[in-house]
């Protein structure tokens, strides 16, 4: 990407990131935009990931989205889009150094003659913005990553960036409050823990907050975090803004937030609940694609002009059974990157997940994970479902050069 494309991105994920934070800050305390119809009440209520728990959390410096992967894509027109937010546990970003890492070692001298903005500094501004979460008064914070386990499809991005981050890969088991603090086991004893990135949804955070049967989380951690002893990133409840029936209202958040119109726009989004935007969507299964509005990685999709009519019709089951959990989409026209097939060149389908930090000012990685759907005519490109990657180089602009925004 150019210099000057890469800067329109750049412009459009933190204008969103900014409108996203404050709608997550307003649904768990005045609910302003709730009271003003802006987004349905009944909508956000009846989302998967909306938290009672999490009503008048008040996270350091109100920042509740940390760390985010915002999935792009470019159709025919040349357009570039948001297709989907995530501001949960985003995953991916580990494969992004990878797979510079071994770029550079391949092509140096391409790297060089290039002028590509580099990665590799990812890590350190990770722990950078974990660290200004501290609580107050704390002058060397103990910085830990949670994760569920080695059991876990991203393990190996937990694990790596923790040795990156140079600070301790903890699981559940290795954490207890005790003394209104959060302690981590060593061999000299207990530390004190005081940011936590974690990568366990929230569901299993907390089995005294959330659910009962978590063997994964830490009892008490919730109530660590609201004294304000403790800081999580990303802040539990952030997941209601990536609701994917939510996303539809985004443009409507961005205005209502910051007056503003939005940079990148929305695939045009029907949602199911609305009895309109049903209608159609069942009339036209075929030239839709059709999503699960609490999935992740690929699942509960219908792509329906590669679907039987017999799938079409059992998927529209599903959406009249619970039209709330359904969103569509038109089939885009995904671009292209090519791959080696068995004998030859052959183009495959793409998407982009730049990853956003969000600390004392927002930081967005130049470039982020292209996920390359490797099966042949296939528009899903969630590694769970068979996709590969590729290194995205952003260029930086040469001595004497200006910028000049590209046509959209």
């Amino acid at each position: 990407m150019s210099a000057a494309e890469w800067a329109w991105i750049e412009s459009g994920l933190k204008q969103r990131i900014t409108a996203l934070n404050l709608f997550v800050d307003d649904i768990y305390h005045g609910q302003k935009i709730l009271r003003d119809r802006v987004v349905p009440e009944e909508l956000v209520r009846s989302a998967r990931s909306f938290r009672a728990p999490c009503v008048g959390l008040d996270p350091p410096h109100g920042i509740w989205c940390h760390v985010t992967g915002t999935d792009l894509v470019r159709d025919r027109d040349g357009q570039i889009y948001v297709l989907e937010d995530n501001l949960r546990c985003p995953s991916g970003v580990s494969y992004v150094l990878e797979n510079r890492l071994v770029l550079k070692r391949t092509f140096p001298q391409v790297f060089e003659s290039s002028h590509v903005r580099p990665v590799d500094d990812y890590p350190s501004r990770l722990l950078d913005m974990l660290e200004q979460l501290s609580p107050a008064g704390v002058g060397s914070p103990c910085v830990a990553v949670l994760t569920p386990g080695i059991y876990n499809s991203a393990y190996f991005e937990h694990s790596f960036l923790a040795q990156q981050m140079g600070v301790q890969l903890v699981e559940g088991r290795d954490l207890i409050v005790a003394d209104g603090f959060v302690q981590m086991r060593t061999t000299k004893g207990f530390e004190r823990v005081d940011v936590i990135y974690r990568r366990i949804d929230d569901d299993f955070l907390d089995p005294t907050s959330f659910r009962s049967d978590s063997l994964i989380g830490v009892p008490g951690l919730m109530d660590v975090y609201k004294a304000g002893r403790v800081a999580l990133a990303n802040a539990p409840g952030t997941g209601v803004a990536d609701d994917k029936a939510i996303y539809a209202y985004v443009p409507k958040i961005i205005k209502y937030y910051l007056g503003e119109e939005s940079v990148i726009p929305n695939v045009p989004t029907f949602v199911c609940w609305e009895p309109k935007d049903l209608a159609y969507v069942l009339d036209h299964l075929d030239a839709l694609v059709v999503k699960a509005a609490n999935e992740s990685g690929g699942y509960g999709m219908l792509v329906g002009p590669h679907a039987t009519p017999a799938e079409r019709e059992a998927f529209g089951e599903k959406i009249r059974a619970a039209p709330r959990n359904y969103i569509a989409q038109p089939t885009l026209a995904l671009s292209r990157v090519p791959v080696i097939g068995e004998k030859q060149f052959e183009g495959r389908h793409v998407d982009l997940r730049p990853y956003i930090l969000y600390g004392k000012e927002i930081y967005i990685l130049p470039g982020g994970l292209t996920r390359v759907a490797l099966r042949k005519g296939s528009l899903v490109v969630n590694s769970s479902q068979g996709g590969g990657s590729k290194d995205t180089w952003v260029l930086s602009v040469p001595k004497g050069d200006s910028p000049q925004p590209d046509a959209a």
